[in-house]
């Protein structure tokens, strides 16, 4: 996969997350993303759920937090990238 990047802003911050795999789900669009470049061996990982309606200028993320929907996700990523294990924190 070609090196995506995605930039969040919030009043206090901005961060920059590495795009490793995305997915669609029950008709929402989530992003596993990372803050590391692909260097590093271990990083932490973070599920972002869009949250922007069609036709808006910019995407609109939220991080997932919910347990249930984290743990299926993880699994479907998993899946996605054979060769990385996510381990939950």
């Amino acid at each position: 996969m070609e090196e995506k990047k995605i930039t969040l802003v919030d009043d206090a911050q901005t961060i920059e997350f590495y795009v490793l795999e995305e997915t669609k789900l029950n008709g929402k669009n989530y992003l596993l993303v990372t803050d590391a470049d692909e260097d590093e061996e271990e990083s932490d990982c973070y599920i972002l759920r869009d949250m922007s309606e069609e036709g808006d200028a910019e995407a609109l993320y939220e991080f997932v937090e919910e347990e249930e929907e984290l743990e299926g996700l993880m699994k479907i990523f998993e899946e996605l990238l054979d060769d990385v294990d996510i381990e939950k924190k």
